[in-house]
């Protein structure tokens, strides 16, 4: 393996371009039970159909574990909104029907979007009435088994020199309620200051999907108390205003 084109740092892992691989490899902090469910979950998700990386090869390099990766030619889907601001609204729809078509896929062996939450809900640090009620709000909202990708945000969306669009970063898929994984990257748009597209991303996704606003907006406190289990100190604040507001409006 050569590792001397680094294409992309995250935090915790690096990733090399190859060929025609991309080869990311894990700090050796990272948790040898989660780079295997990333692999598994990317590998359960092409079962789908989706255009996303297919995965060749889990290993160790260095002592270090890494997942290789088919390299995709192209640039983000935030690149592009960063070059080329004139054409936002084209980009935002591309990124919805993106989603959309993500949501119409069925992957049962994923894990359960709700087990997950109350999980996160479990560790969040939050008192107990507030867990109380997060977990009862949770419990109450339709259950259903969409592929939903967890971090669906620009940055995770790769479109190919031919046009085509690929679905990066699999680690926090799950099958679940598609107004969740909405959600999740309406507070992704927030949590990076970009107010303005939050709200503009929220009104396109409701609008395609046939969603109510209040609807999405019901999972809001759930996906911020899911995000608190990153231990951020400079989302915290931010968070609990959110998950506090149990009737988001």
């Amino acid at each position: 393996m050569n590792l001397n084109n680094v294409i992309a740092v995250r935090a915790g892992k690096t990733v090399y371009k190859d060929g025609d691989y991309a080869i990311k490899v894990f700090d050796e902090n990272y948790k040898k039970s989660d780079i295997l469910n990333e692999s598994l979950n990317q590998a359960r998700v092409e079962e789908t159909g989706l255009n996303i990386p297919k995965v060749q090869e889990v290993l160790k390099i260095d002592g270090k574990w890494a997942i290789v990766f088919d390299f995709i030619p192209g640039k983000t889907l935030q690149q592009l909104m960063d070059e080329n601001p004139d054409k936002l609204n084209e980009y935002l729809n591309l990124f919805v029907d993106v989603q959309l078509d993500m949501h119409s896929r069925r992957a049962p062996l994923l894990g359960k979007l709700k087990d997950k939450m109350n999980r996160k809900i479990s560790e969040s640090g939050l008192d107990a009435t507030t867990r109380y009620e997060l977990h009862t709000r949770l419990n109450s909202l339709p259950t259903h088994n969409k592929v939903c990708h967890g971090d669906f945000n620009p940055s995770n969306i790769i479109i190919h020199n031919n046009g085509t669009p690929y679905i990066l970063d699999w680690s926090h898929a799950t099958q679940g309620n598609a107004s969740a994984d909405a959600a999740r990257t309406y507070l992704l748009f927030w949590l990076s200051g970009n107010e303005k597209l939050a709200e503009e991303y929220l009104k396109l996704f409701c609008l395609k999907s046939d969603t109510a606003k209040q609807y999405v907006q019901k999972w809001v406190p759930i996906v911020a108390a899911s995000q608190l289990v990153k231990g951020k100190p400079e989302e915290r604040e931010f968070l609990l205003r959110w998950v506090n507001v149990l009737d988001f409006q």
